[in-house]
Formats: structure tokens, sequence, C-alpha cells
């Protein structure tokens, strides 16, 4: 007969949002063993496995520390009471965790008492309110009752083996139940096998980020794109399989665990509004299932590109590409490029380098990064007299360059080669270009300077890593693309804030990358000044409020780096 060995959950801590998926062992008649669904239209010799869901909502009320989900408040902030901050916010576990807290809870105080920008902020949100959950075979039910001592109550939630928690159980500690049942009588055979979880708590709701000016035109938290203005996305996700506790032990589990990240990264992306999103990190699998279907419901269209796997030995669902989506109401689809930067090597080695060194070159060069490069057409008038009735191209290069901290001379060559290949389509067409992503190269680098200053100094440090000879003569090391990095307008303006989060060196942002064992700039948004102009810049985050989750990813941002987005304007054309 069908029977259950053993029921259990990935994690024991639920999250408003975040789907619950129990690992079921079933033992089959014929005495094999798996974990697969037997479903009342496919029983097995007439049995079948039934699930619910319970929430045990008890009389007493519990509230949840904001700064600790997992912890049981004891005090509420007045203050954010009277400032009408949403009331989760306000609770706190103890009062070391409100001191501890304070230096980042009071911007909260401070932010509600600009009475513009809770307008702003709460009209991002509302416009990225996810779609409601549904739970069981059927979306909504009357929900069954059971009474238990101890004045607490079971109300049923759930009628399939998932289940995604909503704002009502918050607080609440669930029960998922999986019976073995007849097939012909309906009724259960033998025990039910339960367990139950820890109390459900909020997803983590980090202060919206805003969207300044660096023109003399006031648009300070505005995200939604004007007709002759378009905005760009590029933010390396944390591909899940490099999310290890290993590599970022001071993140809760229940932070780390791809069925949370996925969603507050969703969140996230979906509320910036963007009309282009370049990310990085995004494993196969995720974006087949994940990433396209979710982004496709917020009109977007997606294309990937896989990185090769001539290195990687892994399964070929989780490796890992660059995304790229845009809103098809804004833009369409006329070609894309993709870049095989293994490719180019075994090119390269076959041009340059002897047959007896062949391998040792390839076993250098080899590394399966890509780039995927797309050319798409703006559906907005740009506004400009003399270009009625001409289209409007943009070309928008998403890479992932190599991030082994040794092979400088490959990171070189990887920018290089994808530079090279734009130069070619810029020749083609009067088009701007856009190349964002993340470049595993601090500024100051040489894949950095020749990005922004379109060559590499001969006597930079970075060229005496050059085992193979493949950047020289250094003075090959050029490009005619007229690229600048649009963070380094905010060195340009007079926002005292921003400007203290870039580099006065570089002009660069001080980080995009916070992780317990590094913290600098690797992600970069470049755009070709002769044909756009940058009208407002995402704002960034200071260290100092990252830290009190020691680092990232942590419960609020879920990627080790932050997004970077700028709102571009096509200038008008200059006739030829």
């Amino acid at each position: 007969m069908l029977s259950v060995l053993r029921v259990h959950l990935p994690s024991d801590i639920p999250i408003v949002g975040c789907e619950l998926a129990p690992y079921v062992l079933i033992r089959h008649p014929d005495k094999t063993v798996s974990t697969e669904d037997v479903s009342e239209s496919l029983p097995i010799e007439g049995y079948f496995l039934r699930y619910k869901w319970y929430r045990i909502q008890s009389d007493k009320k519990v509230a949840i520390c904001s700064v600790h989900p997992s912890e049981q408040a004891t005090l509420q902030c007045l203050g954010c009471v009277k400032a009408k901050i949403p009331v989760a916010k306000s609770y706190h576990c103890t009062p070391k965790c409100f001191s501890d807290a304070w230096q980042h809870h009071r911007v909260l105080h401070e932010r509600a008492a600009i009475t513009t920008i809770i307008i702003i902020t709460t009209t991002i949100y509302n416009n990225t309110s996810m779609q409601a959950v549904v739970n069981g075979t059927t979306p909504l039910y009357p929900a069954a009752v059971t009474q238990r001592n101890g004045g607490e109550t079971w109300f049923e939630v759930g009628r399939s083996k998932t289940y995604t928690p909503t704002a009502d159980d918050i607080g609440h500690v669930l029960k998922f139940e999986c019976v073995v049942v007849d097939s012909e009588t309906k009724l259960p055979v033998g025990q039910a096998n339960t367990i139950l979880t820890s109390r459900v708590i909020p997803a983590p709701s980090p202060s919206p980020r805003r969207l300044i000016s660096v023109t003399n035109a006031d648009v300070a938290g505005h995200l939604d794109s004007s007709s002759g203005t378009f905005t760009v996305l590029s933010y390396n996700v944390l591909c899940d399989t490099y999310a290890t506790s290993d590599l970022y032990g001071y993140c809760p589990s229940w932070a780390l665990s791809w069925p949370y990240r996925r969603q507050n990264l969703l969140r996230e992306i979906v509320g910036y509004l963007a009309d282009i999103v370049c990310l990085q990190e995004v494993q196969s699998d995720h974006f087949e299932e994940f990433f396209a279907p979710e982004l496709d419901k917020h009109g977007y269209q997606a294309l990937f590109k896989r990185r090769t796997t001539e290195v990687y030995n892994g399964s070929n669902q989780t490796i890992d590409g660059c995304a790229t989506f845009f809103r098809r109401d804004r833009f369409s689809h006329v070609k894309k490029y993709e870049v095989e930067f293994n490719k180019a090597a075994q090119s390269l080695t076959d041009a340059l380098v002897p047959n007896a060194q062949k391998k040792t070159a390839l076993n250098r060069l080899v590394k399966d990064n890509v780039a995927l490069i797309v050319v798409l057409e703006a559906k907005f008038s740009n506004q400009g007299g003399d270009n009625l009735g001409k289209r409007q191209l943009v070309c928008v290069a998403n890479t992932h360059v190599n991030v082994q901290h040794d092979l400088k001379d490959v990171k070189l060559w990887q920018v290089h080669t994808l530079l090279k290949g734009l130069e070619k389509i810029a020749a083609s067409a009067d088009i701007p270009m856009l190349v964002c992503g993340d470049f595993n190269s601090v500024p100051g680098s040489a894949p950095h300077a020749l990005l922004a200053i379109g060559k590499v100094d001969p006597m930079h440090q970075d060229l005496a890593v050059d085992p193979l000879g493949i950047l020289r003569p250094a003075t090959k090391l050029t490009h005619t693309l007229p690229l600048v990095s649009a963070y380094s307008s905010f060195a340009r303006i007079g926002y005292e804030q921003q400007k203290k989060r870039v580099d006065p060196n570089t002009n660069e942002p001080l980080f995009t990358n916070c992780t317990r064992d590094f913290i600098g700039t690797l992600d970069y948004i470049f755009y070709s000044a002769d044909s756009l102009t940058v009208e407002s810049l995402l704002e960034l985050l200071d260290e100092d409020s990252l830290r009190k989750d020691t680092a990232l990813p942590s419960p609020e941002w879920s990627s080790d780096h932050i997004a970077l987005l700028a709102e571009f304007r096509c200038k008008p054309r200059t006739r030829r």
C-alpha cells in the first residue's frame, strides 16, 4: 500500500509571498521510494495523497520585530505611530534592538516629515502590488474550522501541496498535513503526517530608492518615463548556485533561499518600472520558469544568452547567463547579437598563438563568459522637429565579465573584444549605445579605463599581466565609441548626499558590490554621450545602512550587488 515515510520543509520560517514547498517522501506498493506527487486523478492501486494547510489562530495577538523578523516584538516606537509610518516598521524585540537600529530607524521619521516623499514612495509601490495569491485547486472556499484546546483555532487555508503565506498569516503558526486516502471511500488511511512551522513573518520592505534628477528639472522620485525619455536598469541578481551559506553565512538561511529571494528580487525589479532591464547571473531554469513568465505579466519581452559550457561541468539548467528585458509598449525588437568569448578565444589563438602553446592559451582564455547585444526601436517620439518620421534605434549590450582576480589580461581582452564588436554595429548605423553589466573591474582598472577613456595607458599596471602577449602592443587597446559612465553624472550636480556616495577620484559609486570580505564598484551603465544625455539616476545606497545586516545579500536586499538605473534622453540628431 502507498505510505508516507517522511515530511519536512526546507525552511521552517515562512515569509509572506514566498511559496512553501514541503518535501514528501513516499513508498510505493512495489517498495520503491520517490518524492513524486500521487494525485486523486492518478491514484496508485486505489490510493492517493491529500494535502491541507491550516493557520493556527491564537487568542493572543503577536507582533513581529521589524529588525529581527523571526523574533516576537516587545516594544513599539510611538514616533512611528504618530508619523503614520507603516505599523510593521514600529516594532522591536528588545530595547537594545531599538537602540542599535535607531541610526537607520530615524531616517523613517525624517522621510515621513517630507510629505512629497511619502506621496512618491506610496505611488511607486502601489503600482507594483503583486497579484493575489491562490492556494489550492480553487481560488476561494469556506475556511474549515477545527477547535483545539488552549484557546487556539485552526483555519484551513490551503488544499494543495504548496502554500504561499498571505498577510493574514503574519504572526501565526502554519500546519501542513499530508495523508494517504482511499480512492473509493475518500477516507484517510492511517495517521496523517503533519509539520508545524514557526510564526509567519512579513517580507522585509526596504525604503524605496528614489530617482534623482541630474539636470535642472525637478523629477526626484519619478520612476515612470516621459514620452521622450527611457530608463535602463542593470542588476546582477546573484545566481542561486552561488548563494551558499559558505559564502554568505551572515545572511539568514530563509533570506538566502531562492523561494524568498526570487519574490524579493521581482518586487524590486518591477518596482523600478524600467523600460529596459539588463540582468546578470540569471540561472537558465529560473529564466524559463520564473523571470520570463513573471516579467511577461508586467509587459516585458525577454531575451537570454546562457553562458557556454566548455569549463562549466554542472547541469545545463543551473548554468547562468545574461537576460535582457524590454517593455513591449515602449520598444520593439530589431536584432540580437550573441557574443561568446570562448569562440573569440579560439579565433585569437588560431591566428596568433603557436601550436605548441595553444592548449595553454585556451586554458587561460576560455572562461564561458558571454554578452548579449540587442538592437531595439523606440515606439515613443523623441519630440525633435528634425527627427519626425525617423526611426529611433538603441543598441543595448549586457555582459558579465570573468570574475577571477588574477586574470587581469582576460578581463581586459573580453572588454576590448566586446567594444570592437559594438564599434562594427555603430559603424553600420547611426545608433546610440548602452553598455551595461557586471564587469568585475574596479574604477581605475584597465578594463574601466578602456570603457571610460577609450584607451589604456601603456604603463598601466594591469598590462604587466600578459603571459600570452594578447595585449601587445598597448596602442591597439582603443575604441572610438564616445562612452561615459552614467553614474559619473552625480559628481557634476549639487546633491550632496549622493556626492558623498561617489568616489571623487573616479566619479564612480563607492560601491555596487558589498559583501563581508569585499566592497567596491564592479557594475556600470555606459552610454554614448554624443547621442544620449542622462536625465536622472537611481539613488545610491550608503554602506552604513547595509552593514546593519553585516553585508549583502540581506533580508532587505536579495543580491550581493545593488541595482543601477539611469534615465536617458536621445539628443536631436545632427544632419550628416
